[in-house]
């Protein structure tokens, strides 16, 4: 089947536990990952109301929206990328690092090696930790051969059992069939783009350019991004947020 159709993992590969929103799980897993404790995840409880927006830090480096896959949101997805190539990058050059996401109901771990791996976030990855390792690792390589990287990467899949097993609600199976997915945000430093980072498509998405004043929590990046999300939802209300940004201790 064409993976423009279906872009999801099939049945047989290999599957994680499902990770909830959850700001304090995922930092810590971020934190034992290897990422400087300089940086944490927020609740971003509202997009649309700035008095709340207000409780996260700024700038926000990376955003992440959980939202549910509806049949307006894969209608979108098919008539966009109907006429898109497979992204094939690698390399220093490459405008953002991008992961395929082959892991059955992973998305919420590739949302944040998206969140890391992209604009100044990159730079709070401590030195010989297993972030930097998988990063280093990661660049040189084709989208397919990172992905097979990931697979093949014990402290990964060690961290984010752990990490998933801890959250407020009873965790999914990770066979279990899903229908919430984790996008990414993020804005590059040398040319301001903001980028939708997601791995069930068929490569980072530019969403357009940003002020230097303007981050992924900016009005212009939230309607360019989340917002579109939630224009498609059909009524389906299964929507959150988080963002990535300074440490309040």
């Amino acid at each position: 089947m064409s993976t423009t159709i279906n872009p999801d993992p099939s049945p047989g590969s290999l599957a994680f536990v499902p990770l909830e929103a959850n700001p304090e799980l995922m930092t810590s897993l971020l934190h034992k990952l290897g990422l400087s404790k300089a940086l944490q995840i927020h609740d971003v409880y509202s997009i649309t109301e700035p008095e709340l927006l207000a409780f996260v830090p700024r700038p926000a480096l990376a955003l992440l929206l959980v939202f549910p896959i509806s049949a307006t949101y894969e209608s979108a997805r098919l008539a966009e990328d109907a006429g898109v190539k497979e992204y094939t990058g690698k390399g220093d050059d490459e405008p953002v690092l991008w992961y395929k996401q082959t892991i059955r109901n992973a998305c919420g771990l590739m949302g944040l090696l998206h969140a890391v791996s992209n604009g100044p976030a990159r730079g709070f990855i401590e030195e010989d930790t297993p972030l930097h390792r998988l990063l280093t690792a990661s660049i040189p390589l084709p989208p397919a051969a990172r992905s097979a990287l990931l697979e093949k990467t014990p402290e990964l899949a060690t961290a984010h059992h752990e990490a998933a097993q801890q959250g407020a609600t009873a965790a999914p199976d990770a066979q279990d069939d899903v229908d919430l997915h984790y996008v990414c945000f993020v804005k590059t430093e040398a040319d301001g783009r903001l980028w939708e980072l997601d791995g069930r498509r068929k490569g980072p998405i530019a969403r357009g350019t940003l002020a230097p004043d303007e981050d992924v929590l900016s009005e212009k990046a939230l309607l360019r991004g989340p917002l579109k999300f939630l224009e498609r939802g059909g009524g389906d209300m299964r929507f959150s947020c988080v963002a990535l940004a300074g440490a309040l201790d």
